[in-house]
């Protein structure tokens, strides 16, 4: 985090702008106070749809049934 005061963000926006990109926050200061913060635009994700693998996707009756071999390879029995 790096605060620095509102003239030298004038004098150095793109600079601070790079810093943003990367990740890093920028805090702007005025009069040695913090008013506001600088960070990478992110651009909002778009709203899942519902029922999109509906039809495509199933799970089997013993889908909890425990496997006798995986059994045998984990505990031995």
């Amino acid at each position: 985090m790096q605060i620095i005061n509102i003239h030298q963000a004038k004098t150095q926006l793109s600079k601070l702008i790079e810093k943003a990109l990367v990740g890093e926050e920028v805090i702007i200061a005025k009069a040695g106070k913090p008013v506001a913060k600088l960070t990478a635009y992110k651009k909002p994700l778009k709203p899942r749809k519902l029922g999109l693998w509906k039809g495509k996707v199933w799970v089997p009756d013993d889908f909890n049934e425990e496997d006798k071999e995986i059994n045998k390879l984990f505990y031995g029995k």
